[in-house]
């Protein structure tokens, strides 16, 4: 019986030997396309090659594409667990034709491919076509030998294939296995076909169409084939089993989730162990792709999916994380064939770990969500359908659970608001190709760059050049020429102007022709390898054709190439300082300073800036020469090269070293693929300062640094300020940080002293005011306390209950014009009384969302102090009310 990996490289080695390149899967992350939310067709790579609006070295191509399917148009995720052969993430084995054969070819390789390779019995399989393809029913009847009976005409959208709205499109044919009649269902178009018995595997599309926007279709340059297989399917097939879940892959992964609970995989157990099987795959190969989680875009349906699965974790009582400990699994199960796992295995593992973590906090939060949404309502009243929506969609609470949850009150949910909820998402969320890829304005550029050719980029070497004009843009539109004051985009045969690419921002400076003038203000990429130049004509008039000098600001490019490679060093620093889970999110490296996003957990201790801050001065004190070189980018990460996650990289790659390891050891101190430009020498940079660090997001932190002269200058102002306070403190320099602490500490003793005494006031102060009252037998102490704030009022809370012994204690404090409250109730009295309830009512008195604690503790909080006598009137009237309805 094969393995899964065996059959992915039995189609992936049958192709290769009929003449397809063997192309690498693309990320998740599709690139020059932001409307599609997640690469979810194997396809999707080669668009721009189905359009002709980019050419490949190859005719043909096959792959496994890493597919997932849990955000817009093509979304599974509600299915997931509860049936046979949906997922979240896929594998999507393809062979691809770009203008080279077309549907006789396709139909005799899948043919061969199933019944030769994989050997399966022709006797078990069966085809559709598209109603009118009588070109594709036909090559079945001579390359497979089928009968009528067993060629199905369907019309529609199932064997109609295209992505969305618009873009390539065609006829498709696709292939079904039989099962056997033990298994229920009846063929592709009858009114049984969603049973088991026929499984669809393998899906050919003839692409032969453009949809365009109004509906019309115009032909391809070149008709072309489009296959998509799916791994987990054809595996089940060729390994006996009529549930993907049950391949070995899967099994592999089960038997973990069991091992690591202790809960065995039948009943209403297995489809939690389905479910956190198939999202341990989504989730972990999109945070390989450089995606987190996140409360907006793609992070937001990751972060769906995580909780999803903690949920399940959750209900097979898994008292610690358990998607981190199953994760290496993953990795040893798939890595060998899909390397970014491996490399990226810390960072998964480490996400894993904090989101699971923050779950557990988000569901009793999402819990007092519910409380508070249901506290005002009655016996037979309705939850809104918005807020159960909330409660699903931020804090994965399923609407049963829900449901479950309010009917001890005898509550209800809105179904019809909580489903019309989820459509409006849907609609939000849903991602065609609408719109994108071939947008007005990126159609015009991709048009450029066919009649223009590639732009020659010469700024490595030289800061200057001359070249033509070739193309100008005004607003959109190709024009010959552009007058004086006009704001243009301009192309020229070759440039030294770096564009703005990997984090650096685009190079700027001055243009120079017969009789005109120009400043080049920024400068951009479009249509893959287009610079193009966003000029402003300060003199003069440039015309299609001038011969024009291109100056670009020398200054700027040094300190912005300081900053670049000072990034790649902080980069290294990160991952030997933190650990090598730490990875790049995001960069910005300008003229100004660098600022660099990197995933860990937790904020970067002084000590910790101070050893990052040692070792990147170390390396720029080496003065080594940086080196480059071009490598094929697998050949180059195999080597050691840092490749930044979710980044598209071409068939040649351009590594940069940096600096020799700190710790003895013969290689580079940074190695990365980077286009980008840098400095000759490490020593260049002069002078590394880190001046903030932040959190940006959950598990994502920020650093902010300068290097060269700003960084000297930020280091002088900060010696500046030492200064004047040593002088005001008449202390030397080196004592200024101990004065500051004792100052500290003598401010934190007084401000203790100062509660302490407000605490006696409030406590002690004589008279009625300072005993409780009784209100229906039970003991009550209820007051406003002035110039008290929240973190006190707990241990006065405290007091009072010593005092009274057998009541309740409600207290409003009021400072700087904001209220915070406390309701402790004593042991005896919380099977009647529950603070919980207290607080949150004394809050709503005074404009505050809500409050929180347990029976016999809990606090709560309002913007606005000026209804805190309100608050605890209502407090004396509630327990009135209580204790007269309940005799307490």
């Amino acid at each position: 019986m094969p393995s899964l990996n065996q059959i992915r490289q039995t189609f992936l080695d049958y192709f290769a030997k009929n003449d397809h390149e063997i192309v690498s899967s693309s990320s998740l992350v599709p690139h020059n396309d932001p409307t599609l939310m997640f690469t979810n067709a194997g396809m999707v790579q080669f668009k721009n090659v189905f359009t002709g609006a980019e050419t490949r070295p190859y005719k043909r191509a096959t792959t496994s594409q890493k597919v997932v399917r849990a955000g817009g148009k093509h979304n599974d995720l509600d299915n997931v667990g509860y049936t046979a052969r949906h997922h979240t993430f896929f594998e999507m084995l393809g062979n691809f034709s770009f203008g080279d054969y077309f549907k006789e070819q396709a139909i005799s390789h899948a043919w061969n491919l199933i019944t030769r390779e994989y050997g399966l019995p022709k006797d078990r399989l069966l085809a559709t076509v598209y109603i009118d393809d009588d070109e594709a029913f036909n090559l079945w009847k001579k390359i497979a030998g089928f009968s009528d009976d067993r060629i199905i005409r369907i019309a529609g959208s199932d064997n109609f294939w295209s992505m969305g709205d618009t873009g390539p499109c065609g006829p498709c044919t696709e292939i079904f296995y039989d099962h056997g009649e033990h298994i229920w269902g009846g063929p592709p178009g009858s009114p049984e076909e969603d049973g088991d018995r026929f499984v669809e595997i393998w899906n050919l599309v003839f692409m032969q169409f453009d949809q365009q926007p109004d509906g019309t279709r115009l032909n391809l340059p070149k008709p072309s084939i489009d296959t998509g297989m799916g791994l987990e399917r054809v595996a089940a097939v060729l390994q006996g089993v009529h549930n993907n879940y049950d391949v070995d892959l899967f099994k592999a992964l089960i038997s973990a989730s069991v091992e690591e609970t202790g809960v065995k995989a039948e009943g209403e157990a297995l489809p939690s162990h389905r479910v956190i099987a198939d999202h341990l795959r989504s989730t972990s190969f999109l945070i390989a792709d450089g995606v987190t989680p996140s409360n907006e875009g793609r992070g937001y349906v990751l972060r769906r999916i995580m909780r999803r699965a903690m949920r399940h974790a959750y209900l097979l009582g898994a008292n610690e994380p358990l998607m981190p400990r199953l994760a290496p699994v993953l990795v040893r199960e798939m890595g060998d064939h899909y390397g970014e796992l491996k490399r990226a295995e810390a960072t998964i593992v480490e996400t894993l770990r904090q989101e699971e973590e923050r779950f557990r906090r988000t569901l009793g939060r999402g819990m007092t969500l519910l409380d508070e949404a249901t506290a005002n309502l009655k016996n037979g009243d309705m939850l809104e359908g918005e807020v159960a929506f909330k409660l699903y969609d931020t804090y994965g609470f399923p609407l049963d659970l829900t449901q479950d949850a309010i009917r001890a009150k005898g509550l209800s949910v809105n179904v019809a608001g909580f489903e019309a909820a989820m459509e409006e998402q849907k609609q939000r969320g849903r991602a065609n190709w609408k719109g994108s890829g071939e947008t007005s304005v990126q159609a015009e550029w991709f048009s450029i760059r066919d009649q223009a050719g590639a732009s020659e980029f010469v700024g490595y070497e030289h800061l200057s050049t001359q070249s033509h004009a070739r193309v100008i843009v005004r607003d959109g539109e190709s024009v010959s020429e552009g007058l004086v004051g006009e704001r243009l985009q301009v192309v020229f045969d070759r440039t030294a102007f770096y564009p703005e690419g990997g984090g650096q921002a685009g190079d700027t400076g001055t243009l120079h022709w017969a009789g005109g003038e120009g400043r080049v203000l920024d400068t951009q990429k479009q249509a893959g390898d287009l610079i193009v130049h966003d000029v402003e004509i300060t003199e003069g008039v440039l015309a299609v054709g001038d011969m024009v000098h291109l100056h670009v600001d020398g200054s700027k490019r040094q300190t912005t190439k300081s900053n670049h490679s000072a990034a790649h060093l902080l980069h290294a620093a990160l991952k030997n300082v933190l650990g090598p889970h730490v990875a790049q999110k995001g960069q910005l490296v300008d003229a100004e300073r660098m600022r660099f996003d990197f995933s860990h957990g937790a904020p970067v201790s002084p000590e910790e800036i101070e050893r990052i801050e040692a070792e990147v001065n170390a390396v720029i004190l080496q003065n080594e020469a940086a080196t480059t070189k071009m490598m094929a980018p697998a050949e180059a990460i195999e080597a050691g090269a840092v490749a930044l996650f979710g980044e598209k990289y071409g068939d040649e790659v351009r590594v940069l070293s940096l600096g020799h390891a700190l710790d003895g050891e013969d290689k580079g101190y940074s190695v990365e693929l980077c286009g980008g430009t840098h400095v000759s020498r490490t020593g260049d940079i002069a002078l590394f300062k880190i001046i903030s660090e932040s959190g940006i997001a959950a598990g994502v932190r920020r650093i902010e640094a300068f290097t060269g002269e700003a960084a000297r200058q930020y280091l002088l102002e900060q010696a500046g300020v030492a200064r004047s306070l040593a002088d005001q403190f008449k202390v030397p320099v080196a004592q200024v940080s101990a004065r500051v602490e004792a100052l500290v500490n003598d401010r934190k003793r007084l401000e203790k002293e100062l509660a302490e005494a407000k605490r006696a006031l409030a406590v002690g102060g004589g008279g009625a005011a300072s005993g409780p009252e009784e209100i229906n037998g039970v003991k009550v102490i209820a007051r406003v306390l002035d110039g008290v704030g929240g973190k006190d009022l707990r241990p006065l809370a405290e007091d009072f209950k010593k005092q009274i012994g057998s009541g309740i204690v409600y207290l409003v404090g009021q400072l700087d014009g904001k209220a915070a409250n406390t309701a402790v109730v004593t042991p005896d009295l919380v099977s009647t009384f529950d603070a919980v309830e207290l607080a949150r009512h004394g809050v709503l008195v005074m404009g505050g969302q809500g409050a929180g604690g347990k029976r016999d503790f809990a606090q709560g909080g309002a913007p606005d102090a000026s209804r805190a006598g309100e608050s605890v009137d209502a407090i004396r009237k509630f327990i009135q009310n209580k204790t007269a309805s309940e005799g307490a």
